[in-house]
């Protein structure tokens, strides 16, 4: 009897340590992690410029992916202010001459490109090939440079953009699963955008993008040479494999690639 009393105890003991460990955890959770903040030097564009247009791409499903962008919370440009304060000045310029800027995209996280990259292994997705990149096959675009694992957009002075004529028209909805055209066809067959004609959409994947492309002539070499020209003038350096993507320069983070949310609350305060 004195063996199985001792036994008993034993439980008795373990049960209460295993109901107070329990209790311990109910009343203390896991705090969570608060989302990483922009540095003080980045800012909302439209805390710089409210005239700038903006269609941030990356919150939709409009996009080479076809769906949201991971880390993409609110529509709102956040670029380092040294970067948005440049645009300004362009825009200053461009309106005096009737048109006037657009973004489609800015500061970009790295979880963002991280979902660039999970997309472009994922050979079996392509519903918005018909659009994005109908001459290039998927398994392709980290070899010809479309897709890589780290983006100058992360570091914060990188913008992709286009040039509107005034009054902006605004561009209708996209409707996910409608029927896909071109990016690199002719103005009239192209998802409307109320960029001037810049001789492809936005984010085609196609030579027919680089800057200098000799296939490019008359009113779309014009206009592209219009935007190049503008930001240029004000310390942008255009990439030539993108008519639409531009870095300031000198870079404050040159060589940091951050992953706050895109949202307001990331520049709040700066």
């Amino acid at each position: 009897m004195t063996g199985l009393a001792s036994a008993f105890r034993t439980l008795a003991v373990t049960g209460a340590a295993a109901l107070l460990a329990l209790a311990g955890s109910a009343a203390s959770p896991a705090v969570a992690v608060p989302e990483p903040k922009a540095p003080p030097e980045f800012v909302a564009l439209d805390s710089v410029d409210r005239t700038i247009l903006q269609e941030m791409r990356y919150t939709t499903a409009h996009n080479f992916v076809g769906e949201p962008i991971d880390g993409y919370r609110q529509p709102v440009c956040v670029l380092t202010r040294p970067a948005a304060e440049a645009l300004h000045r362009a825009q200053t310029r461009l309106l005096a001459r009737g048109y006037t800027l657009k973004v489609y995209d800015c500061y970009r996280p790295q979880r963002a490109v991280d979902h660039f990259v999970r997309w472009a292994e994922d050979l079996a997705d392509e519903r918005m090939k018909a659009e994005f990149y109908p001459l290039v096959a998927k398994d392709r675009l980290f070899a010809d440079g479309y897709i890589a694992e780290k983006s100058g957009h992360s570091r914060g002075s990188t913008v992709d953009l286009t040039v509107v004529r005034l009054p902006a028209e605004r561009t209708r909805a996209y409707v996910p699963g409608e029927e896909l055209t071109s990016c690199s066809g002719p103005v009239e067959e192209r998802f409307p955008d109320s960029s001037v004609d810049m001789g492809t959409g936005y984010d085609c994947f196609d030579t027919l993008s680089h800057t200098e492309n000799p296939r490019i002539t008359g009113v779309q070499r014009a206009n592209r040479q219009l935007l190049k020209g503008l930001l240029e003038a004000e310390g942008f350096v255009n990439l030539p494999e993108e008519w639409w993507h531009f870095t300031f320069k000198p870079e404050p983070f040159p060589s940091t690639y951050f992953d706050f949310p895109v949202a307001r609350r990331s520049v709040a305060g700066h």
